[in-house]
């Protein structure tokens, strides 16, 4: 009895009707995602980056597609460097990288200990120490990304997310 007064006080939803030009107009600005695991060791970039390559579009511009994929390779190699160190090679990464007409975000999963990027950024990537041993990759990726996060997540993961924003897209015809 319950349940059918639940169903009966729902209100439906409803959609305009939309002429063939706004359904085109829509379609442009769907996201493209993707998603695919990969093993924890550096021989799996040349899969990631072919995976990367499935989404690149004609309207991003050559330099800004570039710094994505440096941006993507070096997130991807400072976990298998730094956050699966000592961990199996069979414990996966994975990554989600969704491009809209405004942004692409890169998001990177390990399952290493957690590490605090902002302090690590403060204390160590600064220009008197820039040719230090460590430090180089997050100083490109700091360059590369509009914003640039490392979170813990509730599975006890590690979320590395790198998102790049993109230049009024007809700005780019």
């Amino acid at each position: 009895m319950i349940q059918s007064l639940k169903r009966m006080s729902h209100q439906p939803t409803y959609y305009p009707v939309l002429t063939e030009v706004q359904l085109m107009e829509l379609s442009c600005f769907e996201p493209l995602k993707i998603f695919f695991k990969v093993e924890s060791d550096l021989n799996a970039l040349d899969k990631v980056l072919s995976h990367f390559e499935q989404i690149n579009q004609g309207w991003i511009s050559r330099k800004d597609w570039l710094q994505c994929q440096l941006a993507l390779a070096e997130g991807f190699t400072n976990a298998v460097r730094h956050a699966h160190k000592g961990l199996s090679p069979t414990i996966p990464i994975e990554i989600e990288i969704t491009l809209t007409n405004e942004q692409i975000k890169i998001m990177i999963w390990d399952y290493g200990n957690p590490f605090n990027l902002p302090q690590f950024l403060k204390e160590n990537v600064t220009s008197d120490n820039y040719w230090s041993s460590h430090g180089r990759g997050l100083s490109i990726l700091q360059q590369i990304a509009d914003h640039l996060d490392y979170i813990r997540t509730e599975q006890n993961r590690n979320c590395l997310i790198i998102i790049k924003q993109f230049p009024n897209q007809q700005e780019n015809q």
